[in-house]
């Protein structure tokens, strides 16, 4: 008799975007006693341990780190002067930058909250900004205080009580819990226009705290966070999925100091809400299962909480740190609203890993004064619901 062919179904594994401990621990127990995972040795080059003040963890951190920069009565009555001269300008917002927008004083400072960011514990806070003063146009150009640097910029919001409730595809327009993630760009800053009547803890954890964990007891996990993984598209026909890793490892030069990055988005394999993950495209393996669930749970373990007041600019190096927020609740009368930005510092940026390149192309390049749009309202972003469409305005808003 003729042997019979038998076709192998790859099937998504059991994995959610919100992360279930249960099963991550089960999937932990049943790899270590069906695999040879104890004998994988890190990826080529990659080092055993990090040292740098990249690495930390919440617990105590307080005590070591004072993360929040006050402004002073002088700083406020600076950034005021500036707002003012640019206004008189009578130009669009496209237009701002250190001559439009000028900080004598106050820049100095700024460039120093920048060189936190790239060289030392990866987060600030700014805290001072008068926003009840001023109009939510005035806010916005405030923000943007004269850096030259590249930036996106959105509204985070629940949005899930409005027309475009259905077609929310990502956590950041609901109240839910976000868990450990990374956005787009080097830098994401979040200005808190109003906060929420109860919850929403900004939840930052070190990326190289969590890859030292793991260096140590399950190098495996570094060697399938640095493979290839199947991004979900969300709705784009022409390319539903491309390919690349969630972990960058880039060696000490000259120039720089040794690094590693993270970046990744737990939705773009699990999917979210109106954008579920599409079963056409490759599902990804047990393996990279075990590491989503992995690098969530560290991050939990040794985040620092961090509570918004308004008027607060939150900054993080999105590639050494990663973030989550707490689910929150609004009440008619107070609600949490922040508005986003993606910088990249020229001075101070970080070499973009290859695979990278084409999206941060995406965001900062090509951008002229006229072309920016500075959306002055909250709205569920094309790239977030199931539309599929991606205008350039919602990509690119400032550079």
């Amino acid at each position: 008799m003729g042997s019979v062919a038998t076709e192998t179904i790859l099937r998504q594994p059991d994995i959610a975007y919100k992360p279930d401990y249960d099963k991550f621990q089960a999937r932990r127990r049943l790899r270590l006693t069906t695999e040879p995972l104890k004998h994988v040795d890190l990826p080529s080059g990659f080092p055993e341990e990090l040292k740098s003040d990249f690495v930390w963890e919440g617990e105590g951190l307080a005590q070591k780190y004072d993360w929040t920069y006050v402004l002073t009565d002088e700083q406020v009555q600076e950034l005021e002067s500036a707002l003012e001269h640019f206004k008189s300008l009578n130009t669009s917002l496209g237009y701002i930058s250190q001559e439009t927008f000028p900080l004598p004083n106050l820049h100095a400072a700024l460039r120093k909250v920048s060189h936190e960011l790239h060289f030392g514990h990866g987060f600030k806070v700014i805290r001072g900004l008068p926003v009840e003063r001023h109009s939510r146009e005035d806010n916005i150009i405030i923000k943007y205080n004269g850096e030259t640097a590249d930036v996106v910029l959105n509204h985070i919001k629940d949005l899930s009580s409005g027309p475009d409730s259905a077609h929310i595809g990502a956590p950041a327009y609901t109240a839910d819990k976000q868990v450990f993630h990374t956005d787009s760009g080097d830098i994401v800053s979040l200005f808190a226009r109003s906060t929420a009547a109860e919850g929403g803890k900004s939840r930052l954890a070190s990326t190289w705290r969590v890859y030292n964990e793991l260096a140590a007891t399950r190098p495996d996990l570094i060697r399938t966070l640095s493979e290839e993984w199947p991004f979900e598209n969300f709705g784009n026909a022409a390319q539903p999925y491309t390919e690349r890793p969630l972990l960058y490892h880039q060696p000490a030069t000259f120039e720089s100091p040794e690094r590693v990055l993270l970046q990744y988005a737990r939705r773009s394999f699990t999917g979210f809400g109106a954008l579920p993950r599409s079963t056409t495209i490759p599902p990804i393996t047990e393996a990279q299962a075990e590491a989503l669930d992995a690098i969530h749970f560290l991050g939990e373990k040794y985040n620092v909480g961090l509570d918004f007041r308004q008027g607060d600019i939150q900054y993080v190096n999105n590639l050494a740190v990663f973030h989550a927020r707490d689910g929150f609740t609004d009440t008619v009368e107070q609600q949490r609203h922040l508005v986003r930005l993606w910088l990249r510092d020229p001075e101070y940026a970080w070499k973009t890993p290859e695979p990278l390149k084409a999206r941060w192309s995406q965001l900062f390049d090509g951008i002229t004064p006229d072309s920016q749009v500075f959306p002055l309202e909250p709205y569920v972003r094309s790239s977030s619901n199931g539309s599929g469409e991606v205008k350039a305005g919602e990509q690119k808003m400032l550079r």
